[in-house]
């Protein structure tokens, strides 16, 4: 059964990728406007490479290819994959959940 976490639970989104630059960190901005866009501003978003994610990581985005590796190294976390790095739908998944005040669901 999937995991999910509250969007008033959320307080930060930890965006991880292999590296921790490129891609990875154009997504963070471009999610941070969509948040900043949808007047939401009490989330801290920033990305960190697989091997530094904390165990105790409570919401995090990433690659599907890395949705396995994120689990295994946070086993608690809510974890959301995505195709994209950019305009996947699951950024306005997360931001809308977030906005309306509902809950964010694990996708592989």
């Amino acid at each position: 059964m999937p995991k999910s976490i509250k969007a008033s639970d959320v307080s930060t989104i930890i965006f991880v990728c292999e590296a921790g630059i490129g891609s990875s960190l154009m997504s963070v901005n471009a999610l941070k406007k969509k948040l900043k866009a949808a007047k939401i501003e009490n989330i801290n978003v920033f990305h960190l490479a697989s091997s530094r994610l904390p165990a105790d990581a409570k919401f995090v985005i990433c690659h599907k290819g890395m949705t396995k590796l994120v689990r295994s190294r946070a086993p608690e976390a809510v974890v959301v994959g995505f195709n994209f790095f950019f305009n996947d739908p699951v950024f306005d998944k997360v931001v809308k959940a977030l906005a309306e005040g509902t809950e964010i669901t694990e996708e592989n």
